[in-house]
C-alpha cells in the first residue's frame, strides 16, 4: 500500500501548530473516531522531531528525559520503535515526507520501508522548519524556545545585530547560546557509546558544538566511508548518528524538482541501502529529516526593502525567506507592524506577534533570555511565496529555487522510518 499524497493546495497550505509534550496526537484523533492521518488539533507531541532521540534512548535501555519530554518509553511506544542493543539514527537534511513520496520511484530502499504501514505516517518538525532550529530541537530533545536557536538569522541581544547560526557569525558562542544538554551528552554521562559519523569539517563546527555535542566524532570525506564508519560503530551497544546533507544542499542550489536533486536523492537512497546491507544483525535503523522543501516561484517573491508597507517600522529582518522575523524600530509596536503586514499579504501569510506566537506554542516553552532573540513579529508564507530583504541579503540568497521554514504541510512533515536488520 502506497502513501496517498495530498493535492498541491493542501501541501502548500498551513497546518495547525505542532505542540510539545509526550501525548500521542494520532491516538487521540483515532480515539475520537477521526482518521489518524488527519490530526487537526494534536500535531506534535510524541510524533515530533524532538521526540526521536529520547525515544531511541529508551529503546537502547538508557532512557533520557528532557525539558519537554518526561516519558521516553511513551515516546518509543508512540513512534513504534522496538528495543535494540544498538541503534543508528540517520538525519537526511531537507528530505521532507512529501518530497520523498512525490519522488518515490527513485528510491528502492526507502520505498521498501514505506510499504510498512508503521512508516507511512509523518512526524512534525519544529517551527521554523529550518536546519538551525531543527538540529538543536533534534539534538536536545527540546524546542527553539529553550535552545535559543530560532532561525537562520536572529537578533543577538548582546549586540543588537543580526547573527547567523550556521557558522555563528556575529553570534553568541555556541555553548552560551544553546544551554540545553544534548541527548548525546546525557548518554555519554551514563557511559553509553555515542558515535557521530560525518564530514571532517563538521567535527567541531559551531552548529555541532551547539546542537550535537557529546558524541565521539568520526570524520570521513567519502559517503561510503561515512556509512562504513556508522556500521562499524554499531557493532557495539549504543547509539550512532549519521548525517546526510546533499538533498538540502542541492535543493537550495538547483531546486528540489530538478534532475540534480533527483540524482542526490538516488545517492542518498544508495547510501541508506548500503547501511542496511552492512549494519550488524539486530541493529535498529531510524531515518528522519529536519524539514521539507518547497519551490520558490519568482513571481511570488516579495522584496520587503522595496515594499514600504512591509518595511515601515522594521529595523531588522531575520529568519528565513519562508519565515521571517521582524524586529521593530524604537517607537513602533509589534501590533502596528503585524497589522500592516496582514493588510498587505492577507491569507498568503500567517502573521503573529511574538506574544501571539509564544502563546500558541510555536517555539515551544520559551525561556525569558530567549524571548528578545525572537522577532517582534513572525511572518510565515503559504503557497510558493518568499519574503526577502534585498537591503541586507545577497541577490543569490533572495532567489534560491527551493526553500523552507514555514508552517505548511510540505515543510513541517518529515519521515520517521524504522528498519531492523
Amino acid at each position: 500500500m502506497s502513501v496517498e499524497v495530498p493535492d498541491r493546495k493542501t501541501l502548500l497550505g498551513f497546518v495547525p501548530t505542532a505542540q510539545y509534550g509526550d501525548f500521542d496526537g494520532a491516538a487521540s484523533a483515532s480515539d475520537s473516531g477521526n482518521n489518524p492521518a488527519d490530526i487537526t488539533v494534536q500535531r506534535g507531541g510524541a510524533r515530533h522531531l524532538s521526540s526521536v532521540l529520547p525515544a531511541l534512548s529508551s529503546a537502547i535501555g538508557h532512557p533520557i528525559t528532557t525539558a519537554v519530554h518526561k516519558n521516553p518509553a511513551a515516546l518509543q511506544g508512540a513512534l513504534g520503535i522496538p528495543d535494540a542493543r544498538s541503534a543508528i539514527i540517520v538525519l537526511v537534511d531537507g528530505l521532507g515526507f512529501w518530497n520523498l513520496n512525490l519522488r518515490i520511484g527513485h528510491v528502492p530502499y526507502l520505498r521498501s520501508l514505506l510499504r510498512d504501514c508503521a512508516n507511512q505516517r509523518p512526524i512534525s518538525t519544529c517551527a521554523p522548519s529550518t536546519t538551525v532550529a531543527a538540529m538543536a530541537t533534534f539534538g536536545t530533545g527540546t524546542c527553539p524556545g529553550l535552545t535559543g536557536m530560532a532561525g537562520y538569522t536572529q537578533r543577538n541581544p548582546q549586540t543588537g545585530e543580526l547573527s547567523q547560526l550556521i557558522q555563528f557569525r556575529q553570534a553568541i558562542a555556541p555553548h552560551d547560546l544553546q544551554r540545553q544538554p544534548t541527548v548525546f551528552e546525557r548518554l555519554a554521562e551514563q557511559d553509553v557509546p555515542v558515535t557521530s559519523s560525518g564530514l571532517p569539517k563538521f567535527a567541531d563546527s559551531p552548529l555541532t558544538q551547539a546542537a550535537l555535542r557529546g558524541a565521539r566524532y568520526v570524520g570521513n570525506t567519502k559517503p561510503e566511508d561515512r556509512v562504513r564508519a556508522a556500521c562499524q560503530a554499531a557493532r557495539n551497544p549504543g547509539l550512532t548518528y549519521l548525517y546526510l546533507r546533499d538533498t538540502d544542499k542541492v535543493g537550495h542550489a538547483y531546486g528540489w524538482n530538478s534532475p540534480e536533486w533527483i540524482a542526490a536523492l538516488e545517492s542518498v537512497d544508495a547510501q541508506l541501502g548500503m547501511l542496511h546491507r552492512n549494519a550488524p544483525r539486530g541493529t535498529l535503523i531510524v531515518i528522519v529529516a529536519d524539514h521539507g522543501m518547497v519551490s520558490a516561484l519568482p513571481e511570488e517573491r516579495i522584496d520587503i526593502a522595496l515594499t514600504p508597507q512591509l518595511s515601515d517600522g522594521v529595523a531588522l529582518v531575520g529568519g528565513e525567506p519562508r519565515a521571517v522575523m521582524l524586529y521593530a524600530e524604537q517607537g513602533c509596536t509589534a501590533d502596528e507592524i503585524a497589522g500592516r503586514w496582514r493588510d498587505y499579504l492577507g491569507s498568503r501569510a500567517l502573521i503573529r506577534t511574538r506574544d501571539q506566537a509564544i502563546a500558541e506554542g510555536l517555539f515551544g516553552p520559551v525561556n525569558s533570555r530567549v524571548e528578545p532573540m525572537i522577532g517582534d513579529v513572525v511572518a510565515q508564507s503559504s503557497g510558493n511565496m518568499t519574503l526577502v530583504d534585498s537591503s541586507t541579503q545577497t541577490d543569490k540568497a533572495t532567489r534560491l529555487p527551493s526553500v523552507h521554514g514555514s508552517q505548511t504541510m510540505m515543510e513541517m512533515d518529515v519521515p520517521c522510518l524504522i528498519d531492523v536488520i
